[in-house]
């Protein structure tokens, strides 16, 4: 949303009645622009909102574009799997959004690392601080985050060459045939949703490559490894290959497998640290709920296995 003026001539009522009729806002929103000096009578600041201007006089509103709240730390319970003076590796729980947004001012990852983390506000900006990559919402699993400007800088860079490998465990829908595949699609925002992504020969290169761990009964438990990072990338793969994840509310079968959430995981994250170059190694538990689906698909696997 943009900054918006909005021009008027009084008709001799109280000001902030007519701005608020002239604006489409509430009195008390027309009273506030007012006392912050975004009301002009006659090229003069107004700030009074109870003022009645004689009839005739030229008023200017400027109403400015919203600012994004910059996060704050909360109190909320976080698994951290590692933590050191340049990173830490947590485990985001399913339902959590990453950083705020629209409609999600708090209750996030941000806001949980901010209040589990020390030395960590600003770092690769305010509005999303030590943030490296993303999961969606309702995908669950293990996420690294960076403490530092450098290591911020080092993370990303390995990210985009491909030295961090990620893998998840995805539930799809039918029973695979084969044991192992690619697919190598590019993807980019969808022309028929704006919601959603879609294959796109017009969009960004993106490649998934997935291992059949189980078959269960019709669906496959996959170890999907990922060598790009594209927005919903392992879900709009699989629905482009008829094997979509299973209980995936956008891309999954209106009838498929009955599960109790989105089917997918993210497992592991395996990276050389950049400041020792260490070689780590770190896997999240698998979450009550997605154990619970894949049980009732037929599919015997407990949080030890590989």
């Amino acid at each position: 949303m943009e900054e918006k003026v909005i021009q008027l001539i009084t008709d001799g009522r109280r000001l902030d009645v007519q701005l608020s009729e002239a604006a489409e806002i509430s009195r008390s929103r027309a009273a506030a622009l007012m006392e912050e000096g975004f009301c002009l009578l006659a090229g003069e600041p107004c700030r009074k909102a109870g003022t009645k201007p004689p009839a005739g006089r030229e008023v200017i509103l400027t109403i400015p574009a919203p600012r994004d709240p910059v996060p704050q730390a909360e109190d909320i319970p976080l698994e951290i799997l590692y933590e050191d003076a340049d990173l830490a590796v947590v485990v985001k729980p399913r339902g959590m959004v990453v950083h705020p947004a629209a409609g999600h001012s708090g209750g996030t990852l941000v806001n949980a690392l901010l209040g589990n983390l020390d030395e960590l506000s600003g770092i690769g900006g305010e509005k999303r601080p030590g943030i490296v990559h993303r999961l969606d919402k309702d995908t669950s699993g293990v996420m690294m985050v960076a403490k530092n400007d450098e290591t911020q800088a080092e993370l990303s860079r390995m990210l985009k060459d491909r030295e961090i490998e990620k893998h998840y465990l995805a539930l799809t829908e039918g029973v695979m045939k084969e044991d192992a595949g690619t697919v190598e699609a590019p993807i980019g925002r969808s022309k028929k949703d704006r919601k959603k992504m879609a294959v796109d020969p017009d969009g960004r290169e993106a490649v998934t490559e997935w291992k059949v761990i189980a078959r269960g009964r019709e669906c496959t438990l996959l170890d999907v490894h990922i060598l790009t990072g594209r927005t919903h990338q392992i879900r709009v793969h699989m629905r482009s290959i008829q094997h979509p994840v299973c209980g995936d509310p956008l891309y999954g079968y209106e009838k498929g497998a009955k599960v109790p959430c989105l089917m997918l995981h993210a497992r592991s994250l395996s990276f050389a640290h950049p400041r020792t170059h260490e070689k780590m190694t770190f896997q999240a538990p698998l979450p009550g709920d997605f154990l619970k689906g894949l049980k009732s698909s037929g599919i015997s696997f407990t949080d030890s296995c590989p």
